[in-house]
């Protein structure tokens, strides 16, 4: 479905064609409609399925059309981090460029200019507020906050807020609101406690499904069966960027010559490079591991082995975790180790590889945190580390996958190394796509909120041209 098929307003589609997106993602197809029609509405969808788009273009509409109070609070917005506090924030200047509403965004770890600021929009009334529950909790107990104006509260990455032990903070915020404003819930997954909020705070809520999307094409999924104490090691040996090289150049090898005869792209000889060959170490790559104290631990370690590592992990102040984004970004830290705390919302165009020194619990875990590379239509690999305790684990992502993950070959310096888990897995073609509208001759299926975007058709209610306007970080 295309973007002007909705019943979005014309300064909503302006942005959208400045923006370059075209086509609605399913969850955007499915949540927008009913988000314009005033039903309280869960939807089911994890990131980077488009979500963030999905409740702001009919945010941004509603608010058009409603009769709300300008000189009063409008919309809630609740988000678990301050990372994704910022990034629906961007999201809300590009989507409304075109129409005249503000927002202010409300969280923790800056200065006191920025409470300053935070406390203006909210006194003034600032028609949206993006908040984390703490910080927002913090303001309305120093001050006399006017709520009664709210006509939407909306609650991005629910099942993670909760997580965060955010259940009670959320409450009481949603206690101080108008009971007849309308509810949005977006949430990856659907725990029992995710149902028992929403069955306190929702009336009627229709349901959106979409199920969990697997990786792209552009990521190279591989797997090395190993103990835990050699997980360090193969740690090291995979930031030494030998096979890394060696499985590039055996892609563009068998790109070049489909004929040639050769045993594996990742094959021993392939992956073994002579320890005197000159190698480059990989720069720029994310370690996932599931505790913040392993994350302290694995850090220390690689930085004694000479490795330039950095902890990124819920201690941390939010300043330190700004300075310690700002220099990987920048390429000043080579190796970032962290906890799921980035696999959501932390956008890095060029990271090469994505190592899971933990097997993540559960397919979605796996799908967020790999999606840290091959991002902004580059390619990447992820390698996860599957000893003995992981195998059970492993075994229900690759169910999820459909297919068995490669495995690389461990070095021998290693030693001996547990057989991999036998895991019957079957393999099905993906669903073929849909017939583009007849009526439609698009360059592109760029789609908002999400990564592909090249130009298409204008809609039918433009009438003016705009100067084209950046994406906002996804």
């Amino acid at each position: 479905m295309y973007f002007d098929e909705l019943a979005l307003s014309d300064g909503i589609l302006d942005a959208l064609w400045d923006m370059h997106f075209d086509i609605c993602t399913p969850v955007q197809e499915k949540t927008i409609p009913v988000i314009l029609e005033g039903h309280d509405v869960i939807s089911c969808a994890q990131t980077g399925t488009g979500k963030t788009a999905a409740y702001l273009l009919p945010l941004l509409t509603n608010l058009e059309f409603d009769n709300h109070n300008p000189d009063k609070l409008n919309a809630i917005i609740m988000a678990p981090t301050r990372e994704l506090a910022q990034q629906i924030d961007q999201q809300m200047q590009g989507f409304g460029f075109y129409v005249p509403f503000s927002s202010v965004a409300v969280y923790g770890g800056n200065d006191g200019s920025a409470w300053g600021t935070q406390l203006r929009g909210l006194k003034s009334g600032a028609d949206v507020v993006i908040a984390t529950p703490g910080r927002l909790l913090s303001h309305m107990n120093i001050y006399d906050i006017d709520f009664s104006g709210v006509k939407y509260f909306i609650l991005d990455e629910a099942d993670r807020m909760l997580d965060m032990g955010f259940y009670d903070d959320i409450m009481t915020i949603y206690k101080h609101l108008p009971a007849d404003c309308q509810k949005i819930m977006f949430s990856a997954t659907m725990p029992a406690d995710i149902r028992r909020m929403a069955k306190a705070i929702m009336h009627e809520p229709v349901e959106v499904q979409i199920a969990v999307s697997r990786p792209p094409e552009t990521i190279k999924q591989m797997a090395a069966d190993v103990y835990e104490p050699q997980k360090m090691q193969m740690v090291k040996y995979l930031l030494g960027g030998g096979w890394y090289n060696s499985l590039n150049e055996s892609s563009s090898l068998e790109a070049a010559d489909n004929t040639e005869e050769r045993t594996s792209s990742i094959g021993e000889p392939v992956l073994m490079p002579s320890p005197s060959s000159s190698i480059e170490p990989l720069k720029k790559v994310i370690v996932f591991v599931g505790k913040k104290q392993r994350v302290k631990e694995l850090a220390v370690l690689l930085r004694r082995k000479g490795l330039d590592a950095r902890a990124m992990h819920s201690d941390l102040e939010q300043k330190e975790r700004d300075a310690v984004m700002l220099d990987f970004r920048n390429g000043k830290v080579d190796v970032l180790v962290a906890t799921d705390i980035v696999s959501r919302g932390i956008d890095v165009d060029d990271i090469p590889l994505v190592i899971n020194y933990d097997v993540p619990r559960d397919a979605e875990d796996y799908v967020h945190r790999i999606g840290r590379t091959a991002r902004a239509e580059n390619k990447g690999v992820a390698v996860t580390l599957v000893s003995p305790d992981d195998q059970r684990f492993f075994s229900k992502i690759e169910r999820f996958l459909h297919k068995e993950i490669e495995r690389i070959p461990v070095p021998s310096e290693l030693g001996e190394v547990p057989a991999p888990y036998q895991n019957p897995v079957h393999k099905t073609q993906s669903p073929s796509h849909g017939k583009k509208h007849p009526s439609k001759k698009p360059h592109s299926s760029s789609s908002a909120d999400s990564h592909s975007s090249t130009h298409h058709h204008k809609h039918k209610a433009k009438k003016t041209s705009h100067t084209s306007m950046p994406s906002s970080e996804q």
